[in-house]
């Protein structure tokens, strides 16, 4: 399960922390790639193996270039380190590549039965809050294929804008669907 707290949310409406993404992890983020919206972001065509998500997260998890973040609620009494498995619920994995960069590109995925719970926007402020904190990015952009208004709603929610498409450049789920690029600036950012 979760790693080490990272952050924890100091809004009084949030019980949310952030926790690292451990190797142990693989069995959980495997169902990231089960998800055609979610693992495209990932620039993942097809899912994956329990073996190949272990390679992921120590490829381009632990690599100092980019970040990754599960957004956890915690039991009253969930130690800070390696809670386990009933201590601590995932109500969200976020990940931003190239926090090295000018411009990390984030994807976000919420498991199916936390859509809906309250949490998507609440985690994805105390990620943005954490970014903004530690890396010297300028922009923040997230690339969400037409059809996903989950995650659509989601990033428009926080203050992402819409700054264009490709068009029909992803075939998912039997179709041909738009790639939307969304960006958000460090001075448009209303969660500091």
């Amino acid at each position: 399960m979760p790693g080490p707290i990272l952050e924890v949310s100091d809004s009084e409406d949030s019980d949310l922390v952030l926790r690292t993404v451990e190797r142990e992890d693989a069995p959980f983020l495997q169902r990231v790639f089960t998800d055609p919206y979610a693992r495209l972001g990932l620039h993942e065509a097809t899912h994956k193996s329990e073996a190949e998500v272990e390679e992921f997260v120590e490829e381009q998890v632990e690599d100092d270039s980019n970040a990754a973040y599960f957004a956890c609620v915690d039991d009253e009494d969930a130690p800070f380190d390696h809670p386990d498995e009933d201590e601590t619920e995932v109500v969200a994995f976020v990940y931003a590549n190239h926090v090295d960069r000018d411009r990390p590109g984030l994807v976000v995925w919420v498991p199916e039965e936390h859509r809906g719970d309250g949490h998507a926007e609440p985690a994805l402020e105390l990620v943005l809050d954490a970014l903004w904190r530690t890396y010297d990015a300028h922009t923040v952009g997230a690339t969400v294929l037409g059809g996903d208004e989950f995650t659509q709603n989601l990033v428009e929610s926080v203050g992402f804008v819409d700054e264009g498409r490709g068009r029909e450049v992803q075939f998912v789920d039997g179709a041909y669907r738009d790639e939307i690029e969304y960006g958000l600036l460090r001075e448009e950012w209303g969660g500091q």
